[in-house]
């Protein structure tokens, strides 16, 4: 009897190892750092994927199924990393409905990001010449100084307007100040007249 428990709890305690042993490789892989930034890259392929292939089409009916199958898988490690990239997911998820079967919606917005994109990266030498260059010929021409022109005399009819603007405030706040006087006065002198003892 002895002999039969030991061999059982030998039996136990090793499955019990391996079960453990397991668990922490699952754990370890669930949260390595190395692993979460491939899950991470591997669903932003699989999201801008189909987001291509919703606004494109896709080549084939097999294309489609195999998207279907990518989507569910997608969606099985989204839901893993859903609280740290759920707001990214939730951004394409958006421009995918939208875009959705219309190739021009779909390049305004690659448009759209290309021109973000290019005015975070600073500009070129050559580019930065051509501006300066540009800039001296838009000085040194008619035009500029023809909407300096205009530019002044929308100026001078906006303060024109301005000072006269207050001007009638100034009126106004003073009628409504004498008004407001004369109605204390005689406020003042009803309650004198209706007072006991007057």
């Amino acid at each position: 009897m002895g002999q039969g428990t030991e061999e059982q709890m030998t039996a136990q305690i090793a499955g019990t190892r391996e079960d453990l042993s397991r668990d922490v490789d699952a754990l370890y892989d669930r949260v390595s750092p190395n692993r979460i930034i491939e899950r991470r890259k591997v669903a932003a392929r699989d999201r801008f994927s189909s987001v291509k292939n919703s606004v494109m089409g896709s080549a084939s009916s097999a294309g489609g199924s195999a998207q279907g199958a990518a989507g569910s898988m997608k969606d099985t490690a989204s839901s893993a990393t859903s609280a740290v990239t759920g707001t990214a997911q939730s951004a394409v998820g958006t421009i995918e409905r939208q875009t959705q079967g219309a190739p021009l919606a779909a390049g305004m917005v690659a448009f759209g990001a290309g021109m973000i994109i290019s005015a975070l990266i600073p500009a070129s030498e050559k580019e930065a010449q051509a501006a300066q260059r540009l800039t001296e010929a838009a000085k040194d021409s008619s035009i500029a100084d023809q909407a300096r022109s205009v530019g002044q005399e929308v100026g001078q009819h906006l303060k024109d307007s301005a000072t006269e603007a207050a001007q009638q405030v100034r009126s106004s706040a003073q009628d409504s100040a004498a008004t407001l006087k004369d109605e204390g006065q005689s406020s003042a002198q009803t309650v004198k007249q209706e007072a006991p003892g007057s």
